[in-house]
């Protein structure tokens, strides 16, 4: 006897709306800028209501594909911000209980190979934005130097002028918020050696010495290990997301 079928899934019609939508953005029919017709136009075309219209606009307003902009009734195109993109990331390795030593692995995976592509493909502007991070280099606030960290690294992948790798980095970027915070809040030697490292990175990226700036990340990364483990943050305990609930108290460190 055959397989009986799956009953098949029912969606309310503005979710298929906001597909049909969805897919005219993906495919590049609707590019960013662009408008879209008015309400009452877009519910003549897709045989629907202007409420299931409305419904289905708000939803790809709130996922970042549309924006209203001030004093127009019309939506338009746009791409999503990839701090929100990151976030939903974010939130989802929170759920997983993704831990401080997964985030470190997979960073140990990505950062040098950031590192060594912003060396070969620096630009003048490139440069000067990530000279720019470094003012708050060793600042004697502990959130401006954590967010400082982090800021290096971000203006590293847009030195390496690669949208996958920015995308790719952000969550983990976002997870390591707590953990920076906690490290160099108890790690003495925490800013001078970050500050340090960055410093060699910066003048590898600056010269275009792609094995000197991978050399010198991935030692950078490897610091950061020995800073947490120091900072006394369990390498397997989840890791809380930026702005999230802190790490629990000072445990005793375990290694993996």
């Amino acid at each position: 006897m055959s397989e009986p079928f799956a009953p098949l899934k029912l969606e309310p019609a503005y979710r298929k709306v906001a597909a049909v939508l969805t897919a005219r953005i993906t495919e590049g029919a609707l590019q960013p800028g662009e408008r879209l017709p008015a309400e009452l136009e877009l519910a003549r075309q897709l045989g629907v209501h202007r409420s299931t219209i409305r419904e289905a606009l708000r939803e790809l307003e709130s996922s970042g594909l549309l924006r209203r902009e001030r004093g127009s009734k019309l939506m338009m195109v746009t791409r999503p911000d990839r701090l929100a993109i990151a976030s939903g990331v974010t939130r989802a390795l929170t759920l997983h209980q993704a831990t401080v030593a997964e985030v470190w692995e997979t960073m140990t995976l990505i950062e040098p190979e950031v590192a060594e592509l912003a060396a070969r493909r620096r630009t003048p502007d490139t440069v000067s934005a990530l000279t720019a991070t470094m003012a708050d280099a060793e600042h004697p606030d502990t959130a401006r130097a954590a967010a400082q960290a982090a800021d290096f690294f971000r203006a590293l992948a847009a030195a390496a002028a690669n949208n996958v790798l920015s995308l790719s980095q952000e969550p983990l970027l976002q997870l390591l918020g707590s953990s920076l915070v906690r490290l160099i809040e108890v790690v003495p030697q925490a800013r001078s050696r970050i500050a340090a490292a960055q410093r060699r990175i910066l003048e590898a990226v600056e010269r275009g010495d792609t094995a000197a700036a991978r050399t010198w990340c991935e030692k950078h990364i490897r610091d950061y290990r020995r800073g947490f483990e120091l900072a006394g943050i369990d390498l397997g305990l989840p890791i809380a997301a930026a702005g999230g609930a802190s790490l629990p108290p000072k445990t005793r460190s375990r290694k993996r």
